[in-house]
C-alpha cells in the first residue's frame, strides 16, 4: 500500500532496554519503508528535547542520591519535554507519513525503579502527550543486550546502569510493561533481517 494512501501519520516508537539494538533496527525498517515508497520521518527524543541538559542535571543527582522525590522530578521533566515534542515537533510533520521515534514514554519502565510506572504513564497523559499508534518494544536476553553494549565503542553508554544486575533488573521491569500495556513485543536475538520483518509486518498491520 503506498503511503499516500494513509489519511494521517502514523507515530510508531521502539524502546527497550540498553543494548538490545533499537538504532540499528529503527535504521534497518527505515530502509525498507522507504524501499515501499513510503514517507518515513525518523525523531530521536534526546535530540529534539529542548530541556535535556536540566533533565540530565537532575538524573545525575538522582544517581548521586537515589530516592523517589529526585525521580518523580525526573519523570515529570521528560514528560514536559514529550508534550512539547507532541505540540512542536510531531504535530507539524506531514499527514500522510510515518513517524519513528527512537525512545518514548514506554522507555521509562527499562530504568525507573522507585515510580510505578503507572503513574509515569499518567503523567504523560497529563500532559496530553501523544499516544504511538504502535508501541515496539525491542528486547534480548540480559546477557546478550549486556555483551552488545560492552563490545560499542561507547560501552553501555548508561547514566543510571553500571552493573550486569541493575541491567537485569532493567530487562524485567520492560518485558512486564510491554505484557501489562499490548505493546508489541521484538526479541531481537536473531538476524536484523527477522526483526526488521517483525517490525515492519506490525506497521503494515496498522497502516491497513
Amino acid at each position: 500500500m503506498p503511503a499516500q494512501a494513509q489519511s494521517r501519520s502514523l507515530f510508531i516508537s521502539l524502546d527497550g532496554p540498553k543494548g538490545t539494538g533499537k538504532t540499528t533496527l529503527l535504521e534497518s525498517v527505515t530502509q525498507v519503508l522507504r524501499a515501499e515508497g513510503r514517507k518515513v520521518i525518523r525523531i530521536s527524543e534526546k535530540n529534539r528535547d529542548p530541556y535535556r541538559s536540566e533533565t540530565m542535571a537532575l538524573v545525575n543527582q538522582f544517581v548521586r542520591n537515589p530516592c523517589r522525590l529526585l525521580e518523580l522530578q525526573v519523570c515529570q521533566r521528560l514528560a514536559d519535554s514529550r508534550a512539547w515534542i507532541t505540540q512542536h515537533v510531531l504535530a507539524k510533520q506531514p499527514t500522510d507519513c510515518i513517524i519513528l521515534i527512537d525512545r518514548w514514554y514506554p522507555s521509562e519502565a527499562a530504568f525507573r525503579r522507585l515510580v510505578p510506572f503507572a503513574q509515569i504513564l499518567e503523567l504523560n497523559m497529563e500532559r496530553n502527550v501523544r499516544i504511538p499508534d504502535l508501541h515496539v518494544g525491542v528486547v534480548t536476553a540480559p546477557k546478550v543486550s549486556w555483551a552488545r553494549a560492552a563490545a560499542r565503542s561507547r560501552g553501555l553508554s548508561s547514566t543510571v546502569m553500571h552493573e550486569l544486575e541493575e541491567h537485569v533488573a532493567s530487562t524485567e521491569a520492560f518485558e512486564r510493561a510491554i505484557a501489562e500495556h499490548g505493546w508489541v513485543l521484538c526479541r531481537n536475538e536473531a538476524t536484523l533481517e527477522e526483526a526488521t520483518m517483525q517490525v515492519v509486518s506490525h506497521i503494515h498491520a496498522v497502516v491497513q
